[in-house]
């Protein structure tokens, strides 16, 4: 049923305006992007080579996954050297020169700061294990055993790691645990020591001086946890459970974040927080709003974790289209009436292809699933981040592989604790693979696929000692970003109208007020912009592989006049069909078909 009227009582905030509000971020993986040296690996070279491909898609900031130095053990999300490069990605000169030819093509650069954990093989860590009066023991989180009733030493509580397993590691050296959030090779860093804070906003300075524009923060929510660590409430069986509860957003989180966001201030740079295991409104608006010296924007986990079980997201659960509408309208309208702001995405190096996941991969629906998914996306408040792959319709890894062709530790460490825990059960083991397809990161990291001719793809090298590090998903002959840029209806330049109209109609798609329309229809997602002089834009998309009639909103039906709608923002050739009749109009929506009027 539509609703009666798409104006709803908004307590209007003063949003001020900044550069970044208004920029488009462009996501590069680097291991993924381009090898220049044909090791297999991606590389800064490479990324530089593609940097004009970059700037034809109209981005504004260019954000690269972590080049620092890494044992690689989460593919550089366990750093060792927080100011170099690692060799893999190449040298210290190379970053000069990507950070110049950013800035010499009018883009700004974000560099990964993962500053909740370093590597095991960080300096600060050895020298921290060695011994338990060395001055870097207080660096990060130890402590001593626990014994069950039959004296068995257990963990010091109950918390479990993201990467399966508990977030205690033994280390036979000192005999005591430590703690990891992640991976046992990272291990927690202490915010707690003030020479901890201390040595972080070191780092920040370091690369700021350097021209670097700011930072994309990792699991940043994570810094502070809740003195004492106590176990996690109960939410399943066993004995591990989540305990988010205690560490995803702690006492001293907010003070933390003005330290670090009043040096990012004095360079007017960039900031963004990933932010998991937060939902509260009010709770991101402390590390984003405008007035409070932190964060410029969070990313929050509503949307991505929206076919995840309560118990974890290797459990599925179904998604539905008038779930992801409350979410986006409840993180819409709360940041525009609150004085905060939205990163949006729906894709990323953790997250899978959102064609896949919530459209349509086949071949006659592809590239219109990734046009709708695009003006979903880009017409929305907020500072937007397409993530590589995105702009030319890249979709998940095939159905077909097996779990040999999984690189991600964390579907490796998933699969072996399911194998332990449930040896026999064939059909929970499905169930997980499936999983793995659907929302398993490896979906986001195969190499880029840049034209049809090479070995692997243009990627790297056709030397075939040298393969990518992780195989080029096997459709490149058909599917490339080279096909997508010399075909004008492809999705690259569906995406590089978008931009461009979102720098042209700012007031609107930008700082313009949110309403979603029709709440709970399972078919259609639709939402209104209006700025403060009254010019509104009407998004329309069916989400079904099926002819939908869809009865519009007297309030804005008379924006769906042939002068109104826009022709570069329709996924199909051929006109869109709708009819006034007693005063009510419908449109007829084809599978996957989006409308855009503005006016």
């Amino acid at each position: 049923m539509a609703s009666t009227s798409v104006f709803q009582p908004q307590s209007k905030h003063s949003i001020k305006r900044s550069w970044w509000k208004e920029s488009t971020v462009y996501q590069i993986y680097p291991a993924s992007f381009k090898d220049s040296d044909g090791d297999g690996w991606g590389d800064i070279p490479g990324i530089i080579s593609k940097l004009d491909y970059v700037k034809s898609l109209g981005v504004d900031i260019v954000w690269l996954s972590p080049i620092l130095q890494s044992p690689q053990q989460d593919m550089g999300y366990d750093i060792s050297d927080y100011m170099d490069i690692d060799d893999l990605y190449g040298t210290m000169a190379d970053h000069d020169a990507l950070i110049k030819g950013l800035h010499d093509r009018g883009m700004k650069y974000v560099l990964d700061l993962v500053v909740n954990h370093s590597s095991d093989q960080h300096p600060w860590f050895q020298q921290s294990r060695s011994s338990k009066d060395n001055p870097y023991r207080d660096w990060y989180i130890w402590r001593p055993a626990k014994h069950d009733e039959s004296g068995n030493r257990v963990p010091p509580n109950n918390w479990e790691s993201a990467f399966s397993g508990s977030v205690w590691e033994w280390d036979e050296t000192t005999q005591e645990y430590y703690l990891h959030l992640f991976a046992t090779g990272q291990p927690d860093l202490n915010w707690e020591n003030p020479k901890v804070v201390e040595a972080v906003h070191k780092i920040i300075r370091f690369w700021l001086d350097r021209g670097v524009d700011g930072f994309r923060m990792d699991v940043i929510n994570f810094i502070s946890k809740e003195p004492g660590l106590p176990d996690g409430k109960i939410t399943k069986p066993g004995f591990l459970q989540s305990g988010v509860e205690h560490f995803a957003c702690g006492p001293r989180l907010h003070e933390y974040l003005q330290g670090i966001g009043k040096i990012i201030r004095e360079y007017d740079a960039f900031s963004v927080g990933e932010m998991p295991g937060v939902t509260d409104t009010k709770e991101i608006l402390k590390g984003v709003g405008q007035d409070r010296g932190e964060l410029a924007m969070a990313f929050n986990f509503d949307i991505v974790d929206i076919d995840h079980a309560p118990e974890g997201k290797w459990i599925p659960r179904q998604f539905t289209l008038s779930r992801l509408k409350e979410i986006v309208q409840k993180w819409q309208t709360f940041m525009l009436d609150n004085g905060g702001w939205n990163a949006i995405y729906m894709e990323n190096h953790d997250q899978s292809r959102t064609i896949s996941r919530y459209c349509s991969d086949a071949p006659e629906y592809r590239t219109l699933s990734a046009k709708l998914l695009a003006s979903h996306l880009a017409l929305q408040s907020g500072t937007l981040f397409v993530y590589q792959g995105q702009e030319w319709a890249q979709k998940n890894v095939p159905r077909d592989w097996d779990l040999s062709h999984y690189k991600d530790i964390e579907v490796i460490n998933h699969w072996k604790t399911i194998l332990h825990d449930h040896p026999d059960d064939k059909a929970l083991q499905e169930r997980t693979k499936k999983q793995y397809w659907l929302i398993g990161r490896d979906n986001a990291r195969t190499p880029i696929q840049w034209n049809a001719n090479d070995r692997y793809a243009g990627w790297t090298t056709s030397d075939p000692s040298k393969k990518p590090w992780m195989e080029i998903h096997p459709d490149y002959k058909t599917w490339h970003a080279e096909a997508a840029v010399a075909d004008p209806d492809s999705a690259f330049h569906y995406w590089r109208k978008l931009l461009a109209l979102r720098k042209k109609e700012v007031d609107t798609l930008v700082y313009g007020r949110f309403q979603m329309l029709d709440m709970q229809h399972e078919d259609v997602c639709a939402y209104v912009r209006t700025s403060d002089d009254g010019r509104r834009a009407l998004i329309i998309g069916n989400w079904k592989e099926e002819i939908v009639h869809w009865t519009v909103p007297k309030d804005v039906a008379s924006l769906l006049s042939e002068e109104n709608i826009l022709p570069d923002f329709k996924n199909y050739k051929e006109e869109t069909l709708f009819k006034t009749q007693g005063g009510v109009t419908t449109i007829t929506l084809r599978p996957y078909e989006t409308v855009l009027a503005i006016g």
